[in-house]
């Protein structure tokens, strides 16, 4: 069974905001998929701190399960990606696909190579100030 993602009110908010303006961009289906993410999720306070989240600008290493490899990143907004400095955009495909899980979450998703299952590995996040 897929998780249920986990958002805190600010950015779910955020994130629904950035669906909205690219909606109509080339990524239009991955667009679809997050909103459908996101209508789905579960809202927490902006002061929770319990659980590792996978959120913007968190720090994430997830395996793909079948081609046993694993990849860390940075998910960012789409201003501040750079694929030299491992950090990707939170609209990206691999990022809609995890965005809101935490570690040892599996997830399934068709990306534009096919159906790929993820686990997440470790997810590091900035402590809140």
């Amino acid at each position: 069974m897929k998780p249920i993602p986990t958002f805190s009110k600010t950015e779910h908010h955020l994130l629904k905001e950035l669906a909205k303006k690219n909606v109509n961009t080339a990524n239009s289906k991955d667009i679809m998929l997050l909103n459908q993410e996101l209508d789905r999720a579960v809202i927490i306070k902006d002061t929770f701190t319990g659980e590792n989240f996978i959120r913007l600008n968190s720090e994430v290493t997830v395996e793909d399960l079948s081609a046993k490899r694993k990849v860390t990143f940075q998910i960012v907004l789409p201003s501040m990606a750079n694929v030299k400095e491992n950090k990707i955009s939170v609209l990206a495909p691999l990022s809609i696909a995890i965005i809101g899980f935490k570690e040892n979450d599996q997830i399934d998703w068709e990306l534009p190579t096919g159906t790929k299952t993820f686990k997440v590995i470790s997810v590091k996040n900035e402590v809140q100030k």
